[in-house]
Parts: structure tokens; C-alpha cells; sequence
């Protein structure tokens, strides 16, 4: 592949916290490699910004493999920036061209207050994994990975369900900043296998209540959370939640009460 050098304007999100206004500020990188991450541009421009005396960009990073989901950010419109299925710290200079002006913001949405810059709080998708995204084991020896039979295809689902990395991305693209798609995932991943029985009748109900207490949005079904998920988390979890929470619903109404 073709290595070649460009020179960008980025327009960058500053805010110093979630009680200030923020503001576009406007920068110019110069001789930026092609094969450069997304985040290592902005490592670069970081570096020039602390040698002038001036603040640095603050951004969540992690493990810059496309498995922690911190590198949260919107570029030119897009969560994660224009290459489907793939994290920022994923997303390689050569996705752009010499002369290209990138807008860069923070995820918007009211649940995920901006902390500062492009570092946004999604504490809220902690407490909704709280409220149910477990399951109870017995202690002692460690049982054998084989000794409880799954089904392939419902190992598949899981699996699949389970790749989701909690990015927020999904809130991100969502008009109405909906939560659905990850807190779909995660009783996905836990309802289909054996292992997530015991809260199987409470875990729909106690996430989907949590989601709504943090403020997140209702799903509409328009389908931008699946386009723009770096793990192509598919909306059939959706459905599958949807009927979690009805047969829970249905199940806590016909309950005895004490």
C-alpha cells in the first residue's frame, strides 16, 4: 500500500468541563503519515500543543485495539469516523485526504455529560450493567469449560451479542440518544446461554428500568445504531430484549403477592 504524507485542518471540541460552553477550536497538522491511527495524529498534534505552552486535546484511550471501546469520538458526523466497523484508535490517516478539513466532537447526548474536550462520562452504562448484566455462580473448583452443553447456534448468538464493547456509539448516532442496542447485547449475551437463567425473569426488567432512569432516549427501529457499531452489533437483539422484557413483565404479574 501506498504510504504518502498529508496536511489537515482539524476542527476540535474544547470544553472544560460540563458546567462551561464549549467551542470549536480550529488546528493545522502538517506532514501527517498516511499510515498514522487516528489517535496517534492526535498524539502528534498534542505533542506540538504542549511544546507551545497551550493545553493539550483530552481524549479517551485505552488499549488502542479496538477492544475497550475508549476512544470515543465523532468524526465528520459519524461515531468512530467513516470506516464501518471499525474503532478511532482502528481508523488509519490514509481514510482521509491531503487537504481535508475533519470535524471532531464528543459523543452528544444528556446521559453522557462532556468531562472535558472529546472525554465524555458513560458511568450510566456501568450502572445499567449493575442493575442485571450479571450472573450467579456457586463457588469452589472451577467447572470445566465443555461440561454444560450449548447449542451452536445459540453459542454463535452469544458470542456474537457478547463483542459488544459499551463505546456508546449507538447513543451517539441515535436521534433520540437510545441505549437499546448495548443494553440489547448485554441481556442477549446472558439470556441465551444457561449460565444467565437464575436472573433471567428480573435482568430485562432491572436494565431497561436503569436505562430509562439514566435518561437515554426510546428506540424507534431507525437503525443507525447497527450502521455506525464498530462490532456490527445486529438490532435482532433488539427483538430479543423486547420479548425478554414482555415474558418477564408477564411473569411478575402472575406472581403471588406476599
Amino acid at each position: 500500500m501506498e504510504h504518502y504524507t498529508m496536511n489537515l485542518t482539524l476542527k476540535v471540541w474544547r470544553q472544560a468541563n460540563k458546567n462551561v460552553v464549549g467551542r470549536f477550536e480550529t488546528y493545522s497538522v502538517t506532514d501527517i503519515s498516511s499510515e498514522m491511527s487516528f489517535l496517534e495524529m492526535f498524539d502528534v498534534l498534542n505533542e506540538r500543543l504542549i511544546q507551545e505552552g497551550k493545553e493539550p486535546i483530552a481524549f479517551d484511550h485505552d488499549c488502542r485495539e479496538g477492544i475497550c471501546g475508549m476512544c470515543s469520538m465523532y468524526i465528520d458526523g459519524r461515531p468512530h469516523g467513516p470506516w464501518h466497523g471499525t474503532t478511532t484508535c482502528q481508523l488509519h490517516m490514509r481514510a482521509f485526504k491531503d487537504g481535508d478539513t475533519i470535524t471532531v466532537e464528543p459523543w452528544r447526548a444528556n446521559a453522557f455529560p462532556v468531562l472535558k474536550d472529546l472525554i465524555v462520562d458513560r458511568t450510566a452504562f456501568d450502572r445499567i450493567i449493575q442493575s442485571g448484566g450479571y450472573v450467579s455462580v456457586n463457588t469452589g473448583v472451577s467447572v470445566d469449560g465443555n461440561a454444560i452443553p450449548i447449542e451452536k447456534e445459540k453459542a454463535d448468538k452469544a458470542f456474537a451479542a457478547a463483542a459488544c464493547i459499551g463505546c456508546g456509539a449507538c447513543v451517539a448516532a441515535c436521534k433520540n440518544s437510545s441505549a437499546l442496542l448495548f443494553v440489547s447485547a448485554k441481556v442477549s449475551h446472558l439470556s441465551l446461554l444457561p449460565q444467565g437463567g437464575p436472573e433471567r425473569k428480573t435482568r430485562a426488567l432491572a436494565m431497561v428500568a436503569q436505562m430509562d432512569k439514566e435518561g437515554f432516549g426510546s428506540c424507534t427501529n431507525t437503525g443507525a445504531c447497527e450502521a455506525v457499531c464498530p462490532k456490527e452489533i445486529s438490532i435482532t437483539n433488539i427483538a430479543r430484549l423486547n420479548s425478554e422484557y414482555l415474558k418477564a413483565g408477564l411473569s411478575a404479574d402472575l406472581s403471588p403477592t406476599s
